[in-house]
């Protein structure tokens, strides 16, 4: 009898250890019988126990505007798990409802953007740029096919600074390393995390409840009603066009008679033959006032990214860390144009890539055969994966060049530009920085002019 129960428990526990180790397809998060949460949110608790205790230890240890940007990362994902443990028990709501649900999440994104913009003058602003550059990844739940690639390359755009964390620090204070390694496992966890229950995006309940109408405040308590509709604008009886025509016509068809309603204006009223009225404003009577309009602003055009011919257009992206060209062929051309705040992809071997009045851009590409132009910019960061012969910089002021190490042969050709700088690679994750001069001196050798640039320039 001893030996039978012996042999049940041990079934027993074999059968929870298979239960805990095998997973559905695309992570079953949901228990079928009541509907509360299991793997997923487990799983996710392993995320925030693991890299994000790490993160928020090590950005205590350095402090300042570090840890008050960790503190806001530590809610960002609080949020995030109480969304995920909402989803794994509620039924997917319609698409409105859902947007209402995911604005929380939105809302940290945005105030840990805010923080790093109005701590531009800190001096760990690379700390907060990479943070600030890689959180959009929060926004993975709303990714329908691959959210994982998505977080990765969301991953990918915090290199820009991080790699400038490294540099400084490596060789003075080893906190900031660590602090590096442990932000990027939080991301390289979180592609784990999803890959293994996420797969093809975020998974609902099919058998529990509908979605409550908001994450955190009672989907029970009425919606306040909405605004009445403002009032129709007033319509001016505006005359038909023949109407108007006609009037016109009969006007000037009175020939030297239409003279005749002008009022006569003395001598002492005018202001060629009394310069000192010329200095005096206008009167401004009820009959004789103006209202002049202000200048409509100008219309945002809309984001643009197409293939036209054998030319990708990237146009009038803001705030965007998410743009990807996978598809690329040799004879094709990158044009990105007005981008502002954005953070771009280019993969495959293609022949130039062109950079025309934009600020605030990284540049991430594998390979051009031709030359990547940065043309009327400002702070710009481009990175080289592969290889590029030329890169040629013009009227641009702050530039980043992270070369790799097939590209260190490439021609760096500018002009009327400032804040120019290079970065070789140095080892692993690890860049030495090099101004490019502003400053030249010429000289006349006896048979031509010599330039070369100026020693005195810093």
């Amino acid at each position: 009898m001893e030996a039978l129960t012996e042999r049940l428990e041990r079934a027993v526990t074999r059968l929870e250890q298979l239960t805990a180790s095998t997973s559905l397809p695309n992570g079953d998060c949901v228990n079928s019988l009541n509907g509360a949460t299991t793997g997923c949110v487990d799983a996710f608790d392993v995320l925030l126990k693991g890299p994000l205790t790490d993160y928020m230890n090590i950005s205590r240890t350095i402090g300042s505007d570090v840890e008050k940007h960790a503190e806001m990362v530590n809610d960002a994902l609080q949020t995030q798990r109480s969304f995920l443990k909402m989803a794994a028990e509620h039924q997917v709501p319609a698409q409105m409802e859902l947007h209402d649900l995911l604005k929380p999440i939105s809302d940290h994104i945005q105030k840990i953007q805010n923080f790093r913009e109005r701590n531009r003058g800190s001096q760990l602003f690379n700390h907060l740029s990479a943070v600030s550059e890689s959180i959009p990844a929060l926004g993975w739940v709303a990714v329908n096919q691959k959210p994982g690639p998505y977080v990765k390359e969301m991953n990918d755009a915090a290199t820009f600074y991080t790699n400038r964390v490294l540099k400084d620090y490596k060789e003075t204070d080893r906190r900031h390393v660590d602090w590096v390694r442990s932000y990027l496992s939080i991301w390289t966890e979180m592609q784990s995390f999803i890959k293994l229950h996420h797969t093809t995006g975020l998974l609902w309940s099919k058998t529990g409840p509908l979605a409550p109408a908001s994450l955190f405040e009672n989907p029970s308590a009425p919606c306040p009603p909405p605004p009445p509709p403002p009032p129709p604008p007033a319509e001016d009886p505006q005359p038909t066009g023949s109407a108007s025509h006609s009037a016109l016509f009969a006007q000037l068809n009175q020939g030297l008679d239409i003279t005749k309603g002008l009022k006569h204006v003395s001598d002492h009223r005018k202001t060629h033959k009394n310069p000192h009225l010329r200095s005096q404003e206008a009167p401004t009577g009820k009959a004789g006032s103006k209202k002049t309009s202000p200048p409509a602003a100008p219309q945002k055009k809309p984001p643009l990214l197409e293939l036209e011919g054998k030319k990708w257009r990237v146009e009038n992206f803001e705030h965007k860390h998410d743009l990807t060209i996978e598809e690329t062929e040799l004879r094709q051309v990158v044009y990105v144009f007005a981008c502002n705040d954005v953070t771009l992809c280019v993969k495959g071997k293609l022949n130039s890539i062109i950079v025309d009045n934009c600020k605030k851009l990284g540049l991430v590409f594998d390979n051009v055969v031709g030359i990547v132009e940065i043309i009327n910019s400002k702070a710009v960061q481009l990175q080289v994966l592969g290889t590029v012969p030329t890169i040629s910089i013009n009227k641009t002021e702050g530039c980043q060049l992270y070369l790799s190490r097939q590209s260190l042969s490439c021609d760096v050709v500018s002009a009327k530009s400032s804040e120019m700088n290079v970065l070789i690679p140095q080892g692993d994750d690890d860049y030495k920085e090099l101004p490019v001069p502003e400053q030249f001196k010429t000289v006349w050798d006896g048979s031509k002019l010599v330039t070369e640039p100026s020693e005195m320039a810093a």
